[in-house]
């Protein structure tokens, strides 16, 4: 039967608002919910729910102040609404060799970002006989990725499924610092021929910066910054005192935090803090070595760390100049404080009774801190309102 032309266009309307309320439906939104309230340096703080449903949300940033970008360890990408939890899926992004610890990982913008520049990229691309962390950029318009660009396809590539890494971060002299774990092969931890186990630093477009430790050096790679790391999943830039800040997955024991400089070797794997994992036995030919680093800060037993910030914010003054790092073995929040040569002189574990793996660690621009775990969730903590 053929409808009237009034009826056709109720009919039409009633489509467009029955499909325009399935998407609705089938978009996770979760009004925040308080989960927990607590107290750090004198500060009551409480915990809420932003979003959950995510998979493993392994790397975070701020495209502008109302819209969180979300990379997924799985290959996928969303944007988050802080304020209402309405996530939305953005296309563009790389294929990813989406395997143990392998996928799409870590998502960063430069201090001068603008929405519409650059945005930052590690992943792990598959390669012929396996993957290779890589560090790209892209532009992001609405829910589209546009002109990504393979910026270094790192030298790095194992049979292996772990310790691909990877952190990005900036200083403020207009390069790009980022990890890669030695790909579960102890060797390449002292070995300049590869990329692996090393961080490394490049310009913004990708080249190799003239100054850089190794550029005439035979038979080592001149993007490399520092060498001797295992697993380094947490990297930030202390802009004001002009510092490089790293922490890495240790064996069995020993986790670490180091400050890093330009040509320095971390020890990996000839020193370590850390056990075997199949006997009570010391990797390595003990805790130091003559031209080999010290770290700052060591976890006995680990924590297994998966980001590191350093906060900046006003909301919590007491915390200034102090590193965060998401712990995902033991399941908390790891606050340190440092003195003013570097030196670690208190440690305090938030978060523990929620017994969440903490993946990522962002600050907003209101200086609440937003945090990812491995269950899915995005999480935010913000001082308590009386």
């Amino acid at each position: 039967m053929k409808l009237s032309g009034s009826l056709y266009h109720h009919s039409l309307r009633f489509k467009m608002w029955l499909s325009l309320l399935t998407l609705c439906c089938a978009i996770p939104l979760v009004a925040a919910q308080p989960l927990l309230q607590s107290h750090s340096a004198g500060i009551v703080f409480q915990v809420e729910v932003v979003a959950q449903g995510l998979g493993v949300p392994w790397g975070m940033a701020f495209v502008n102040a109302k819209e969180i970008l979300i990379t997924q360890r799985n290959g996928k990408l969303q944007i988050l609404n802080p304020q209402t939890g309405a996530l939305k899926p953005v296309t563009g992004g790389p294929k990813v060799l989406h395997t143990g610890q392998g996928g799409l990982l870590d998502v960063a913008v430069a201090p001068d970002y603008k929405p519409g520049g650059w945005i930052y990229f590690t992943y792990s691309k598959p390669q012929k006989g396996g993957g290779a962390t890589t560090l790209a950029r892209a532009r992001h318009t609405g829910q589209q990725l546009l002109d990504w660009q393979d910026l270094l396809i790192t030298r790095s590539v194992t049979d292996t499924r772990q310790h691909f890494g990877s952190r990005i971060a900036f200083d403020s002299a207009g390069h790009v610092f980022f990890s890669v774990g030695d790909r579960g092969v102890r060797p390449n931890g002292q070995d300049l021929s590869t990329h692996a186990g090393s961080i490394l630093r490049l310009l913004l477009d990708g080249s190799v910066p003239a100054d850089n430790p190794f550029v005439k050096q035979d038979h080592a790679l001149p993007e490399i910054w520092s060498y001797g790391h295992r697993n380094p999943q947490g990297l930030v830039f202390d802009k004001n005192k002009q510092r490089l800040w790293a922490i890495e997955h240790g064996p069995r024991g020993g986790d670490e935090i180091n400050l890093i400089r330009p040509g320095r070797n971390y020890g990996w794997a000839v020193i370590s803090h850390g056990k075997e994992y199949w006997g009570p036995f010391q990797v390595g030919e003990g805790t130091h070595k003559k031209g080999m680093e010290q770290a700052v800060k060591v976890y006995i037993p680990s924590i297994a760390p998966g980001s590191l910030m350093l906060y900046s914010g006003k909301a919590f003054p007491a915390w200034q100049g102090n590193l965060f790092a998401g712990a995902l073995s033991l399941r908390h929040l790891n606050r340190i404080t440092l003195d003013e040569t570097g030196k670690a002189v208190v440690e305090e574990r938030l978060l523990e009774s929620l017994k969440k793996r903490i993946r990522a660690v962002i600050e907003s621009p209101e200086g609440w801190l937003y945090l990812s775990t491995d269950n899915g969730s995005i999480l935010r903590l913000k001082p308590k309102v009386h």
